[in-house]
């Protein structure tokens, strides 16, 4: 076990070198001096240039890099242009809120979609086949922008049962949460429907039910288990999604994470604070990744450690 995630972390350094260029050249993609950008365009060549040597932009690009990455390889992702502040202790602040609406959202995909799609294996063409049929074509079709503002407009300005925005209590995770794992529902429920279709006729499930086992133990012991590589799959990748790319439903219910962040970086044009959002974000995701093939290997022994 100890080898094969050694093995999957080696293979996870191309990708995140990739990524640590693509960050430090969004300073020099990006159009615009971040100098001007500072201390604006009324600024004089002198206190401009100052600056300029302070922040190391007439070094070489190769020397730039190799700052870049020694101050990154240290956990120093730099200061935001704006507020002067060290963008890792902005990371730290934001990050528990993105954590909790992304738990929150594949909790509630995992619990609904999952259960959705075993009753719908146990009861094809049902009434709760159907109707998970109609959910997974909704879910799916409908884009997350859209989902968020209408269930603004019915439990928040309608109905006023919950807060349309902000963050505090449970109730105001809510809507985000549910708006964001609104997909994930949707696609869990067919994909566990399809995994266990072909699980509840596969051999091993007859001779489970020819010992006399109960039906829920067929089902949850045996057939559930055997379908759960594709679900898994679903939830590794929509968790490391929920948690690098809610920069939407942050944005519509005001959720004061590490998306809205990156949207407010990206309106003032703070280009370390992007920088350094986007490196956390996809190194985050690399590692959820890796911890998805781990969980391949638990919940299915074919699967090779080496």
């Amino acid at each position: 076990m100890g080898t094969f995630i050694a093995r999957r972390m080696l293979l996870a350094i191309p990708t995140l070198f990739g990524v640590l260029v693509v960050a430090f050249l969004l300073l020099y993609v990006a159009p615009g001096d971040p100098v001007l950008s500072m201390v604006g365009e009324r600024a004089d060549e002198a206190t401009i240039a100052r600056l300029r040597a302070e922040l190391r932009l007439d070094d070489p690009l190769p020397v730039q890099f190799g700052h870049y990455v020694r101050n990154v390889v240290t956990g120093d992702l730099g200061n935001s242009y704006i507020t002067g502040r060290p963008i890792i202790q902005d990371i730290k602040e934001r990050f528990p809120k993105t954590l909790q609406l992304a738990g929150a959202a594949m909790l509630l995909a995992a619990t609904l979609g999952v259960t959705l799609g075993i009753l719908s294996a146990l009861n094809p063409g049902g009434l709760i086949d159907r109707f998970g049929l109609g959910l997974a074509y909704v879910g799916i079709s409908f884009p997350v922008y859209w989902v968020g503002l209408l269930l603004i407009l019915l439990f928040a300005v309608t109905l006023q049962w919950l807060p349309p925005s902000g963050s505090g209590g449970l109730r105001y995770l809510i809507l985000p949460a549910f708006a964001l794992g609104m997909r994930s529902i949707a696609f869990l429920a067919r994909m566990t429907r399809s995994a266990m279709l072909d699980s509840l006729a596969s051999d091993f499930v007859r001779t489970a039910r020819a010992k006399g086992l109960s039906e829920k133990n067929v089902v949850l012991r045996h057939a559930l288990r055997n379908a759960a590589i594709p679900i898994i799959t679903v939830l590794g990748l929509d968790f490391g999604s929920y948690l690098t790319g809610s920069i939407l439903t942050e944005t519509i219910f005001s959720w004061p994470g590490i998306g809205r962040y990156v949207v407010n970086a990206i309106s003032r044009r703070d280009l370390p604070a992007i920088q350094g959002a986007v490196l956390f974000l996809s190194t985050l995701f690399v590692m959820v990744n890796l911890l998805t093939d781990i969980a391949y290997a638990k919940a299915d022994p074919r699967v090779s450690y080496k």
